[in-house]
């Protein structure tokens, strides 16, 4: 009796298509109103008497108030709504009941139509454990109806109500089953962003937790030294500029996202992945004294050297070491092969010889017994 468009469970925006499909959804389901021209009829036949007149309006009403109620809840499905609260889904099917009854007693069998729509209207405000007794009822009495006197069988409309009720039931489940789908797109995609969140939150943290307790200490002790000893408190000021730019880089880069290696973000994330692996990890609180031009070589030591921990070890304990000319990564395991991690053999290998050799660095990997280690350092 009705038509209601299915909801795609695409969280994208609307084609064109789409959009004009969904303008002409009132349309088809407005379609579906012929049933009540038999009712439009009866009521002209009898215009030159008051029920005549008065059975034409009631039944205008009446399709009127089914259209006002097929839009609103085609409003609610748009708006993830399953079903309309159920004080308003009873006051929509008791204003149909009522408009039906009048139809009924005013244009007497031809009435009896309304009761179609009033099923469908069930199936479409209740959930299935009330819409469905209330459709067999409306069945039921169709059928009694049909025994008053000087009407005729209303099987036909009884299995009109049953087939329109049955034909919307499963639109309604695959309704329910699109609205159920972008309800938990729409609540990964909340988890996914809160996630990121605090992740990010997380990172920055480390990226500048430490680094800030530094700078504020070098500029309290700074500010003591101004009057004691010049020369140290212009190179705590110095130092307190570098450390300052190393900062603002980190965050820069981080709130890029992550397009460049930062070494605090990659001991973050080190931290976090070795402790996934159940891998007991020695990682340092901070990377201040790593100087500017170094940082981001030291990053790429501290990912390839964890990555293949993680990776290809087997161990049970990671130590990463940072100074002011060398990064080292070490473990416990069985350690690399020569076949994945000789000179010139690894592609992660190959690649970070090639951004020491750009800053005058080198690559020392040594196997040990057991165990491995992966060092860059430069000659200070």
């Amino acid at each position: 009796m009705t038509t209601l468009t299915a909801m795609s469970p695409d969280p994208a925006a609307p084609t064109d298509q789409q959009v004009r499909m969904g303008r002409l959804g009132p349309f088809f389901a407005a379609v579906w109103l012929f049933f009540l021209v038999n009712p439009l009829l009866e009521g002209w036949a009898h215009r030159d008497e008051l029920r005549g007149v008065l059975g034409i309006v009631v039944t205008l009403v009446f399709a009127a108030a089914y259209m006002a109620i097929w839009v609103r809840t085609r409003s609610d499905r748009a708006k993830l709504v399953d079903n309309p609260p159920l004080g308003r889904a009873i006051a929509y099917i008791s204003v149909l009941a009522v408009l039906g009854v009048l139809m009924m007693v005013l244009l007497g069998e031809a009435g009896i139509a309304s009761v179609v729509y009033i099923g469908v209207a069930c199936v479409m405000v209740f959930p299935f454990r009330i819409a469905a007794p209330l459709v067999v009822v409306l069945t039921v009495l169709v059928i009694a109806l049909g025994a008053l006197e000087g009407w005729g069988s209303q099987v036909g409309t009884a299995f009109a109500v049953m087939a329109a009720s049955v034909a919307i039931f499963g639109m309604r489940a695959v309704i329910s089953r699109n609205i159920d789908l972008l309800r938990a797109q729409e609540e990964n995609a909340g988890l996914a962003v809160e996630n990121e969140r605090t992740r990010f939150a997380r990172d920055l943290h480390d990226i500048l937790g430490h680094s800030l307790t530094v700078i504020t200490v070098k500029a309290e002790l700074a500010q003591r030294l101004l009057d004691i000893d010049v020369e140290r408190a212009r190179a705590e000021l110095a130092d307190l500029e570098r450390l300052s730019r190393d900062a603002l880089a980190d965050v820069r880069r981080a709130v890029e996202g992550y397009r460049e290696l930062t070494l605090p973000g990659e001991l973050a994330r080190a931290r976090t992945a070795l402790a996934a692996a159940e891998i007991e990890a020695e990682l340092p609180n901070s990377a201040d004294e790593v100087p500017t031009e170094l940082r981001e070589l030291f990053a790429w030591t501290v990912r390839e050297g964890v990555t293949n921990v993680l990776r290809h070890s087997g161990a049970r304990r990671c130590q990463v070491a940072l100074s002011p000319t060398a990064a080292e990564v070490r473990d416990d395991g069985a350690g690399p092969t020569l076949r994945h991690h000789g000179a010139g053999t690894g592609s992660g290998l190959a690649g970070l010889r090639e951004r020491a050799a750009a800053v005058g660095a080198t690559v020392v990997t040594e196997q040990l017994d057991p165990g491995f280690v992966l060092r860059v350092v430069r000659a200070p």
